[in-house]
């Protein structure tokens, strides 16, 4: 199925952990379904054949392109925003109240295959990474802008970059005279100070960056937050992450309704309502199958929540 052809394109973006999301979700054939980042619309295509006449589904992406994969069913709702504004938008199109909410938080195959993207090493072009390119900020006002401090953060925090320091150091001192414009000037720039192995590192700064132009961990706050107020009762909530701190934003949000790790001090007031339940113990991984046919796969983790 091709991703012009208005349907669900399997060659837009492989959908991981896909039985397990369904299963994770225990859809209610007449329910209101929420798919936080339709993509390619994999995970969707699964819901949809789940749902009676009644059911709905509406879909959230901020990537214009993934509106080429909406099908023609009357049950699905496309809103093409960022899943920050979650609840603005239910509530907008009456949908206050929702069964069950999915967001796959990885990257889909097809922006990463789209040089001018600027999302993946493997290409020359822009250095962009706007998930949204309505928006202002890119990849290079990134670098142009932040502090040496700031980026030595950033590449710490969002990309486990081993000498972040010496990197944002390296950045600041270069970036007065050496072009910043596209991704072969700056994996140039780079050079000097790649450690180890060279796509690995390249894929953690680039990880990084592609974090801060798009603010993905306070929208993932925001989504969270959001998501846990129009679930119903009984609703389940599945979020799937790709590195660690995506993860442990999810993993306390779920336990504790906070994002902050737990305080063990006895003395501090623990009372407060936990509107979540884990219903995954511990993060759902692929399968051995499911790596050997799509090897992104690797890195996936699914936790599956449920309201009470």
């Amino acid at each position: 199925m091709s991703e012009q052809s208005g349907e669900m394109g399997s060659s837009y973006h492989v959908p991981v952990l896909y039985r397990e999301v369904l299963d994770g979700l225990a859809i209610k054939p007449g329910g209101v379904y929420v798919d936080c980042t339709f993509g390619g619309g994999g995970h969707s295509r699964g819901i949809l054949q789940q749902l009676n006449e009644n059911g709905r589904l509406i879909v959230f992406d901020q990537d214009a392109d993934a509106q080429r994969n909406v099908p023609a069913d009357e049950r699905v709702l496309f809103v093409p925003q960022n899943f920050r504004h979650l609840q603005r938008f239910l509530r907008l199109y009456k949908h206050t109240a929702v069964d069950g909410i999915l967001a796959d938080l990885g990257v889909s195959s097809h922006q990463f295959d789209e040089g001018e993207r600027g999302f993946s090493t493997r290409f020359d072009g822009p250095l962009d990474m706007r998930m949204d390119r309505r928006q202002e900020t890119t990849a290079v006002d990134v670098l142009k802008t932040l502090s040496e401090q700031a980026l030595h953060k950033l590449f710490e925090q969002y990309g486990e970059v081993t000498n972040s320091k010496t990197l944002a150091k390296h950045i600041v001192q270069q970036r007065q005279h050496m072009p910043l414009s596209s991704i072969a000037n700056f994996k140039a720039m780079l050079q000097p100070v790649v450690k180890g192995n060279p796509n690995k590192y390249l894929a953690q700064v680039f990880q990084a960056l592609r974090i801060e132009v798009n603010d993905e961990m306070g929208a993932l706050r925001d989504m969270l937050q959001q998501g846990v107020e129009v679930l119903k009762p009984g609703g389940r909530f599945a979020v799937i992450t790709f590195h660690s701190i995506e993860d442990r934003l999810v993993k306390n949000f779920f336990r504790q309704g906070t994002f902050e790790e737990e305080d063990d001090n006895p003395l501090l007031p623990t009372q407060k309502t936990v509107l979540l339940k884990p219903v995954t113990k511990k993060p759902v991984s692929a399968s051995e199958e499911e790596l050997k046919k799509n090897p992104r796969s690797r890195s996936a983790k699914l936790r599956v929540a449920e309201r009470v």
